[in-house]
């Protein structure tokens, strides 16, 4: 790979956060979470991020205006959202 390739593709998987980058810290951590975990619910990612469930609440809503975050009822337990990251 040639280093303008390379350079070209470093840009372009940058590009994927631009969205995220002026994000608060905790949008930012659940973007991340979401990036390694394929799904998740909103308890779940308060788990995993060790963060209060309202924070979680809060970055998730930030996400989904800035269209990072998809979500969509659970067929499981319709009580729930599951999340998935759309960058």
């Amino acid at each position: 790979m040639s280093t303008t390739e390379a350079l070209a593709t470093e840009e372009a998987s940058t590009d994927r956060w631009d969205q995220v980058r002026e994000m608060p810290p905790s949008a930012k951590l659940v973007a991340k979470v979401l990036d390694y975990n394929e799904t998740m619910t909103q308890s779940q990612l308060a788990d995993e991020t060790l963060l209060p469930p309202r924070t979680v609440r809060y970055a998730l809503s930030r996400l989904e205006d800035a269209g990072a975050v998809d979500s969509r009822f659970s067929f499981t337990d319709a009580r729930k959202r599951l999340y998935t990251l759309s960058l």
